[in-house]
């Protein structure tokens, strides 16, 4: 009896993994090319052949129990998954969809620990299990939100220091860009991605000041933030494109300096801390021990 039930909750647990890999695979990462992805920022049709009926409505109808209800919570979630490099439309059923599952599989896949304590706990842990499950996700995303822009702004000054060479040299805002995706694809990919859309946007036919604020959602980089307003108010007020973008150049490096002098500041009590608890017992044992043994002997002779 014991061991149907344990084959029963494996044979469960191997279904739900599976339908959350297939569910993810076909939603999050789809094979889609350039003109779905410029009629998705521009809000045209997209030609979308990858979807999986099947796998679709799975994920609307486990989506359901844990999507936003207003309007603005599902704009920020879809900010948010953007952000962290899901671009597809469907990426926020698709999380929605994923944390609902790991909520339900959780508790299954904890149950031989959650068994394993006090009647009087396993409610407790089940609840935990399930909250979890849950709220991994969210953690997941929040991660690789904050990866993806450290990405982003550490290229960001050489890509400024070149953006204002050729700005200078006598180049357009937008031959500029072009210029400056094509020189960072190698060094820099992701950011010469975001260069290379901005592009394509405004050959789509979007507005540039539009294209920049989209620009600005995509990435959440907060330099990237104020190159978008710089930008944005030099062109609205005709200012000098070039002398804005070199002080602006100026200022990210200065930041960028400025931050590699503070964490150079915490690596001495850093270091201080596992000095304390790893180096001085070793050194203590190193000093002491030969004097130890040497009372030691000394005490047994007498």
């Amino acid at each position: 009896m014991t061991g149907t039930i344990a084959g029963a909750i494996l044979f469960f647990v191997i279904v739900v993994v599976g339908a959350g890999v297939y569910v993810t695979i076909a939603f999050m990462k789809p094979q889609r090319s350039a003109v779905d992805r410029i009629a998705e920022f521009t809000g045209g049709p997209v030609e979308d052949n990858t979807h999986d009926p099947v796998a679709e409505r799975i994920a609307e109808r486990l989506a359901r129990l844990a999507r936003p209800e207003s309007e603005e919570g599902r704009n920020i979630l879809r900010q948010k998954l953007v952000q962290a490099g899901f671009k597809s439309r469907a990426a926020p059923q698709v999380f929605s969809a994923v944390r609902v599952a790991l909520a339900l599989l959780a508790p299954f896949v904890m149950l031989p620990f959650i068994t394993a304590l006090e009647p009087i706990y396993l409610g407790a842990g089940a609840i935990v299990a399930v909250a979890v499950g849950y709220y991994f996700p969210q953690l997941y995303v929040d991660s690789l939100v904050t990866n993806r822009q450290r990405r982003l702004s550490k290229p960001l000054p050489d890509a400024l220091d070149l953006l204002v060479t050729t700005v200078e040299a006598g180049l357009g805002l937008d031959a500029a860009f072009r210029r400056v995706a094509s020189e960072l694809e190698s060094a820099a990919p992701e950011l010469a991605l975001e260069f290379q859309l901005v592009n394509h946007e405004i050959s789509a036919g979007v507005p540039r000041i539009e294209a920049l604020k989209h620009l600005e959602i995509r990435t959440g980089v907060p330099e990237i933030r104020s190159l978008v307003n710089m930008l944005t108010q030099a062109e609205r007020f005709g200012t000098s494109i070039a002398r804005s973008l070199r002080i602006h150049s100026d200022i990210t490096r200065q930041k960028r300096m400025s931050k590699a002098e503070e964490e150079a500041a915490k690596v001495s009590p850093k270091l201080t801390v596992v000095m304390i608890l790893f180096l001085m017992p070793c050194l203590f044992v190193v000093l002491l021990g030969p004097a130890l043994v040497n009372i030691s002997n000394s005490t047994l002779l007498d």
